[in-house]
């Protein structure tokens, strides 16, 4: 098997979609030998800041020594972003060699009577079967969608469970009410095990604090509240929090504070547990995490910036960044989004800011909601809107039509985000 044939593979099944269910992601894990079970992990899950939170906790973990396994979806520049140890992707050797596997076991499968594994079942396998591999010491394990019936939710060995923000987005699988969604996230939560919860609404902390109990599982917050002397920027951000002076992050965006104070609060559970984390491991882990596509600055003059604000609580988080970083700047947004999600909202949060606003459809992706569509929906509330038909019109037309002093905005889906900043780079 080839790099191309391992994708081409992925891709005959993608019309499986989303089967949520732990019931095949076990079969085919145990035709793979159970690699999962050889294997420790931290499991987050969250609306959003998952993927922050764990660039963080891994880039700590690298920093004090660890051989850290990293799963994360979406990805942004390649296929094989998505399985990373120390920080590194799979290797095209080993896609090959993982993928063949896999896809002879879901054939084998198939002839006997079971389902076809979806793209993201595949994907875990193959991530465990990578990870046992490479002896992985840590895996940091991102879920996909949701927490219980998700196909990550197979490991039964987790050491630290993580529960990031949590608002409404996937609700067609999720449930239409925040407890519902609060519910499946929760379901990570394993016996006995020490669970990590971002301090935020009350429904979303009731709901976590009731499985916490019912698993006998102690439960630690992560309260930013606590986070003071905190000093904001683009490029570094400096806060104490409980203890710890002048800690420092790279990643923009006041809600990367949130996330920060979640990894440290993880960290000082896995210490509690005998692994060994020195203050200037943390530090350090802290200072060169990076997470491309999470309100990154690609350039100056005009300031071009990225966010994968792709939700509600999303878009609310860039709003107010936007108020906070950009306060009488001229802004020009350029707008991908997805036609699952609640596009209507995002607009709604986020139109007034912007002077003038160029649509793009996200390409290669069968949900993409295209440019001319969402330009409708945009001009009735917001007059200077453009449809365009491409990425590489929309940045050109962009840096056309800002100034030095100005912005560029590009966010609403990260599937797009990656080739965007693939163009930015090369001019």
């Amino acid at each position: 098997m080839t790099e191309k044939d391992a994708l081409e593979y992925i891709g005959s099944i993608q019309h499986y979609g989303i089967v949520p269910g732990l019931s095949s992601i076990r079969e085919l894990c145990c035709r793979l030998g159970d690699p999962q079970n050889a294997l420790r992990f931290v499991h987050i899950a969250g609306t959003n800041g998952k993927g922050s939170t764990l660039a963080f906790v891994s880039s700590i973990l690298r920093c004090a020594g660890y051989r850290v396994g990293r799963y994360i979806s979406p990805v942004i520049f390649q296929y094989r972003e998505r399985i990373q140890v120390g920080e590194r992707p799979i290797s095209r050797s080993a896609l090959c060699e993982g993928m063949e596997l896999v896809r002879e076991a879901c054939k084998n499968m198939c002839e006997e009577g079971f389902l076809q594994p979806t793209p993201f079942e595949v994907e875990t396998a193959l991530a465990f079967w990578y990870f046992r591999k490479k002896k992985c010491d840590i895996v940091v394990l991102e879920t996909g969608m949701g927490g219980l019936l998700d196909a990550t939710n197979l490991v039964n060995t987790t050491i630290t469970s993580v529960i990031a923000s949590v608002s409404m987005d996937h609700m067609k699988f999720l449930g239409y009410t925040l407890e519902q969604i609060a519910a499946q996230k929760a379901g990570i939560i394993k016996e006995n095990c020490p669970v990590v919860l971002l301090k935020q609404s009350e429904e979303v902390m009731r709901v976590v604090e009731r499985e916490a109990v019912e698993k006998h599982a102690s439960l630690v917050f992560a309260d930013t509240g606590k986070a003071s002397h905190v000093r904001y920027g683009m490029e570094r951000q400096i806060f104490d929090y409980d203890g710890l002076r002048k800690l420092e992050i790279s990643l923009a965006g006041q809600f990367q504070i949130d996330n920060a104070v979640l990894a440290v609060e993880t960290i000082r559970t896995l210490v509690e547990q005998g692994y060994s984390v020195r203050e200037d491991a943390l530090r350090r882990g802290l200072k060169e995490a990076a997470w491309p596509g999470r309100f990154q600055v690609l350039r100056k003059n005009p300031l071009f910036v990225v966010d994968g604000a792709h939700n509600e609580d999303a878009a609310q988080k860039l709003a107010r960044a936007i108020e906070f970083y950009f306060t009488n700047r001229r802004i020009i947004y350029i707008m991908g989004i997805l036609k699952d999600k609640d596009h209507e909202r995002i607009i709604d949060l986020t139109h007034g800011y912007a002077d003038q606003i160029i649509t793009v459809t996200p390409p290669d992706n069968p949900r993409a909601m295209h440019a001319y569509e969402l330009a409708r929906e945009i001009a009735e509330v917001h007059p200077e809107v453009t449809a365009v038909d491409s990425l590489e019109e929309a940045v050109e037309m962009s840096l056309l039509l800002a100034g030095k002093e100005d912005v560029i905005l590009a966010f609403g889906s990260l599937s797009y985000l990656g080739r965007l900043m693939e163009i930015v780079a090369r001019r």
